[in-house]
C-alpha cells in the first residue's frame, strides 16, 4: 500500500469526511498538521497514537515512531515532477490492501521532521483502550520485516522549487510559493510564535507580495517597486523579480538613470545595470545634470567613470565629479574644502582624463580648482604644450565614442573674400552615411588680419527642430583664409540617414568665404578603409546666403 501523507495550512483539520473519500472498508490513520504548532511542525510526542485493531493503524503508528526516532531515507518520488514529497511505502497485504491518499502531496523540506497520527474515527478512548492500541502497534511494528522494502519514509530534496512555478496555479499544487516562507513555517527550525515581525519590510511592498503569491496579480507603482523589488529578492519570489524589473526598464531615462544604477548593484540586477549604463552612454550630459546622480555612492561613480563610452567632453565629467565631491563632503560632515573634495574622491580622481582636455578647458577648469596638486597642474600642461608629450598620471586613453583619430571633411574647394555678417546664422543642411560624433565646425575668419569674433554654434535635428548640441563662445583668426577651430562643449551624436543642420552665428567684421562647394564629401579612414560620406543640402530659410555652392561653415570635425 502507499499512505501520502499531506500538508495542510494551519487551519485545516483532516476531518472524518474528507478522510472518507479516499478510505477502503479498513480503518486508517491520517497523518497530518497539529493545529498547535506552526505550519508543518506539530509538537513532537513520544507515543504512537493509531486507531485499535488496524493494520492501517499500525502501520500509521509505524511511521510516527520511525520518525520519532530520526529515521530519515531521502529518495526522490518517481512522480512528483519537482515537489516535495513525503510519502510511506508498505508491502501490500490482504488485510492492507493498496487505498488512495487521503490529500493532496506537497510537504517541502523541513516538514516532515515532527509529526503525529490522528485517530480517524471520533469514538472515545478508555486507558483500557489506549493499552490496547499501543500492544497492537507494538506488536504491528514488530512483525514487519526489517528490511527497508517494507517500511520506507523518503522525500525527495529540493532547494526554492517556488522559482520554476510562474503561476499561482502552479504554485499552489505544491505549496505556498516561497522557499523562504517554506523555511520559515514549514522548516526544522521554524517558529513557534503566532506572529511573527517582518521589520525590514514595507507595509505596501509585503501586501504587494502576498497578492502576486496568492492572485497573480502585480501592483508596482514608481513609489513601491524598489521596496518591492527588495521583498521579492528577500523571500525568494523570482516571478515577481522579473516583473519589478520590467517595470524598471520600460521607465529608465537619463534623469533616472544613475539612481537606479545604484539600486540595481545593490540588488544584483547585471541586466537593469547595463541598460542603466547604457542610457548612461548615450545622454551622458543629461544623466550627469539629473537631481539624483549627487546620491550615488563612490563605486558607482568609479563604475561610471571608468567606462571608455561616455558621450561628454571630459571636462564636464570633472564638472559633475566636483558636484558630487560637494554632495559627498556634506554627507560626511566635512567642510567642502578642495583638500576635503580630493578626500572623498579618492581613486574616483585618477579616472578623469584629463589629457583629453583642451588646455584651455583645464587651464579655466580643473588647474584652478585646488583639488589637483601644484605637481599634477604642471605635469598637465606640460604635457599639453610640449613634445614628446611627457608621462602624466592620468588616463589618456580617448572614450570610446571619441576613440581613433579626430577627422574632419572640407566641402569647399577654393576660398574667397569678403562675407559680411548682419546678426544672421550661417545654416547647411547635411546627413551622414554611418554614426558619428561632430565635435565642433571650421570656420573662416577676418579678411582684415587679426581679429576676434563671438560665435554660436548649433547642430539642429531638421525634422523636429530640437537643438542637439551648442555653444557660445569665441575664437581668435590670424587674418589668413585657414579655418578656425570652434569646439561644441560636448560631443553631438550624429546618426545615419538623419538630416540635421549646422548653423552658426558671428559676430565680427568681414570674412573669407568658401566657392565651389561639393554636394557630397567623403572621408576615408586610413587605418581601416572605412568611408564616412557627408551629403550637403539648401537649408530653407533665412541663411545668411549660405548655400551647398558658397558660404561659411566649410568644415566639420568629428569622430568616429
Amino acid at each position: 500500500m502507499r499512505c501520502c501523507v499531506c500538508l495542510f495550512q494551519q487551519s485545516l483539520q483532516c476531518s472524518p469526511s474528507k478522510m472518507a473519500a479516499g478510505e477502503s472498508n479498513s480503518r486508517s490513520s491520517c497523518l497530518n498538521l497539529s493545529t498547535s504548532g506552526p505550519l508543518g511542525n506539530a509538537p513532537p510526542s513520544n507515543s504512537a497514537h493509531s486507531s485499535p485493531a488496524s493494520n492501517g493503524g499500525a502501520v500509521g503508528a509505524a511511521v510516527g515512531m520511525n520518525r520519532s526516532a530520526g529515521n530519515s531515507n531521502p529518495r526522490s518520488g518517481p512522480e512528483n515532477g519537482g515537489g516535495a514529497e513525503s510519502a510511506v511505502r508498505s508491502t501490500p497485504s490482504a488485510q492492507n490492501p493498496p487505498r488512495q491518499s487521503v490529500g493532496p502531496s506537497g510537504a517541502t523540506s523541513g516538514a516532515a521532521s515532527n509529526m503525529t497520527a490522528t485517530p480517524s474515527s471520533s469514538s472515545s478512548s478508555s486507558s483500557a483502550s489506549t493499552a490496547s492500541s499501543s500492544a497492537d502497534a507494538s506488536a504491528a511494528i514488530s512483525s514487519l520485516p526489517s528490511s527497508p522494502a517494507s517500511v520506507l519514509v523518503y522525500r525527495e530534496p529540493v532547494y526554492n522549487w517556488q522559482a520554476t512555478k510562474s503561476t499561482v496555479k502552479e504554485r499552489f499544487a505544491l505549496a505556498v510559493g516561497s522557499a523562504v516562507f517554506d523555511a520559515m513555517f514549514n522548516g526544522g527550525m521554524a517558529t513557534t510564535s503566532t506572529e511573527i515581525e517582518l521589520p525590514d519590510v514595507e507595509p505596501a511592498a509585503f501586501l504587494a507580495l502576498l497578492k502576486f503569491l496568492y492572485s497573480d496579480e502585480v501592483q508596482i507603482g514608481p513609489e513601491t517597486v524598489m521596496t518591492t523589488l527588495y521583498s521579492a529578492k528577500k523571500y525568494a519570489v523570482p516571478a515577481l523579480e522579473a516583473h519589478c524589473v520590467e517595470f524598471l526598464k520600460k521607465n529608465l531615462r537619463a534623469d533616472n538613470a544613475f539612481m537606479l544604477l545604484t539600486q540595481a548593484r545593490l540588488f544584483d540586477e547585471p541586466q537593469l545595470a547595463s541598460l542603466c549604463l547604457e542610457n548612461i552612454d548615450k545622454n551622458t550630459a543629461d544623466a550627469l545634470a539629473a537631481e539624483g546622480f549627487t546620491d550615488v555612492d563612490l563605486d558607482t561613480l568609479m563604475a561610471v567613470l571608468e567606462r571608455d563610452t561616455l558621450g561628454v567632453r571630459e571636462v564636464r565629467l570633472f564638472g559633475a565629479a566636483v558636484r558630487w565631491a560637494e554632495a559627498e563632503a556634506q554627507r560626511q560632515q566635512l567642510q567642502p574644502t578642495p583638500e576635503n573634495k580630493r578626500r572623498v574622491l579618492g581613486k574616483a580622481l585618477s579616472l578623469i582624463r584629463f589629457p583629453l582636455m583642451t588646455i584651455e578647458e583645464f587651464a579655466a577648469g580643473p588647474a584652478q580648482s585646488g583639488i589637483l596638486t601644484d605637481r599634477e597642474v604642471v605635469s598637465l600642461f606640460l604635457h599639453f604644450t610640449v613634445n614628446p608629450k611627457p608621462h602624466v598620471e592620468f588616463i589618456d586613453r580617448p572614450r570610446c565614442c571619441l576613440r581613433g583619430k579626430e577627422c574632419s571633411i572640407t566641402r569647399f574647394s577654393q576660398v574667397e573674400s569678403r562675407w559680411g555678417y548682419s546678426g544672421t546664422s550661417d545654416r547647411i543642411r547635411f546627413s551622414v552615411n554611418r554614426r558619428i560624433f561632430v565635435v565642433g565646425f571650421g570656420l573662416y575668419g577676418s579678411i582684415h588680419g587679426p581679429t576676434d569674433y563671438q560665435v554660436n554654434i548649433q547642430i539642429i535635428h531638421t525634422d523636429s527642430n530640437t537643438v542637439l548640441g551648442q555653444n557660445d563662445t569665441g575664437f581668435s583668426c590670424d587674418g589668413t583664409a585657414s579655418t578656425f577651430r570652434v569646439m561644441f562643449k560636448e560631443p553631438v551624436e550624429i546618426l545615419p540617414s538623419v538630416n540635421y543642420i549646422a548653423c552658426a552665428t558671428l559676430k565680427g567684421p568681414d570674412s573669407h568665404y568658401g566657392t565651389k562647394g561639393m554636394r557630397k564629401v567623403t572621408h576615408e579612414a586610413p587605418a581601416t578603409g572605412t568611408k564616412t560620406c557627408f551629403t550637403f543640402c539648401y537649408a530653407a530659410g533665412n541663411n545668411n546666403g549660405t548655400s551647398v555652392e558658397d558660404g561659411q561653415i566649410p568644415e566639420v570635425i568629428f569622430y568616429t
